[in-house]
């Protein structure tokens, strides 16, 4: 059996039924693409919604002449066809063969088997720009400050040999594939149409951007419509073939926190960026953090590494706010310092029992406290500088 037999019976049946319907993919990986497709044409398909819709699309003829046309359509386009018998195959989208969505009522939820095969523009093999990559999803109607943490992460984890993979589409998406470019990172677009098609139109000068130097991804045929289930069809690839998925602003009801949804499910990295509490594009957000213990906040590109990178590495630095000079002190040269008086000086003896130290301590730690120059010798005993306190008290509580 050639490898042209292979592909050409995988079209098919993607041809046939959508990608991700179950039915289909078990009978591939009982029988192969080839004897599947036959079985398929036969109407020997358990599942019944799926033996009714292959039969509906049959009405469009043969689709074994239909994928000769669509090979050589994408090749002519040059695009390139990649399936699971090669070795360009991303094996981690094998996942999806055992996920199930919790309370799925929709078919589009309960449909999500790995894909069949995988239209590729673009010079990047598809295994290795999927093997250290992080997916950026949002909402098409973002605000200006998704778009700059959205822009701001694609383009630091990008500029750390990180691949950016998003959906294309207007707002978040946009923000992210244009953060890796401009980085000089790999990012990878997956459509929801033919390989030749630009959806949204006004993203052709983006999407031949992403195919120069990134990958334009597929599981439909050229030609293909983008319909409006199979965005959500895609959003399993999305969520399955990288390391985690980053959700940067969605309203309550969007298909990014479905392709979340995905990846809590895969047990993938969730991470979720916090937006204001007024804002309607964030509430989606907020809402996976409530709902889902796994899910993990972040908000910088250190945090995202920690998250999706090696073990023991890649750890994100513990925030901490400007060090101050009194950070120097120990307790006992705070407790001395606390203890002088704020106008005049004072004796070593009567600051000591303030401050609860005995004598030769306190001349230790006042000696410290005069060379940071927080006290000076007056008057024999010692006095605050003035300047100094009020800077190592400024933030300190009254």
């Amino acid at each position: 059996m050639s490898d042209t037999e292979i592909k050409l019976a995988r079209i098919a049946l993607t041809m046939l039924a959508e990608p991700g319907t179950r039915a289909v993919y078990r009978l591939v990986a009982r029988h192969g693409p080839v004897d599947a497709l036959t079985m398929t044409l036969a109407g020997e398909i358990r599942d019944q919604p799926t033996r009714e819709a292959v039969q509906a699309r049959l009405g469009a003829g043969d689709p074994r002449p239909l994928a000769e046309t669509a090979l050589a359509t994408g090749e002519r386009l040059g695009a390139r066809l990649v399936v699971p018998e090669d070795d360009d195959w991303p094996r981690q989208v094998s996942a999806l063969e055992h996920i199930q969505l919790p309370g799925a009522d929709r078919r589009v939820d309960r449909e999500l088997a790995p894909p069949l095969c995988i239209w590729v523009r673009g010079e990047w093999p598809l295994a290795e720009a999927f093997d250290r990559s992080v997916a950026i999803v949002g909402s098409r109607a973002s605000t200006q400050y998704g778009e700059h943490v959205a822009t701001d992460l694609a383009y630091g984890l990008a500029e750390r040999e990180w691949t950016i993979v998003s959906g294309g589409a207007f707002g978040i998406d946009a923000a992210a594939h244009r953060g890796a470019l401009a980085a000089g990172g790999l990012t990878i677009a997956v459509l929801a149409c033919g390989i030749e098609r630009a959806y949204p139109v006004a993203h052709t000068a983006l999407f031949d951007r992403v195919a120069e130097t990134g990958l334009l991804i597929t599981e439909w045929p050229p030609g293909a419509d983008p319909l409006r289930p199979r965005f959500l069809i895609r959003n399993r690839v999305i969520a399955a073939a990288t390391r985690g998925t980053l959700l940067v602003e969605a309203a309550a009801r969007s298909g990014a926190t479905q392709t979340m949804r995905r990846a809590l499910a895969l047990r993938r990295r969730a991470l979720v960026v916090p937006g204001p509490v007024t804002s309607a594009m964030s509430v989606g957000c907020h809402e996976i953090l409530r709902q889902h213990a796994s899910a993990r906040l972040v908000t910088n590109v250190s945090q995202v590494l920690e998250e999706v990178g090696r073990i023991g590495s890649d750890l994100a630095p513990v925030p901490q706010g400007p060090q101050r000079p009194r950070d120097q002190l120990d307790d006992q040269a705070s407790f001395l310092l606390e203890s002088m008086p704020r106008r005049g000086a004072i004796s070593p003896d009567t600051v000591a029992t303030r401050a609860g130290v005995d004598i030769r301590t306190a001349l230790r730690k006042l000696t410290l406290l005069e060379a940071l120059g927080f006290v000076i010798r007056r008057d024999g005993g010692y006095a605050l500088v003035t300047t100094r306190r009020r800077a190592a008290t400024e933030d300190d509580p009254p």
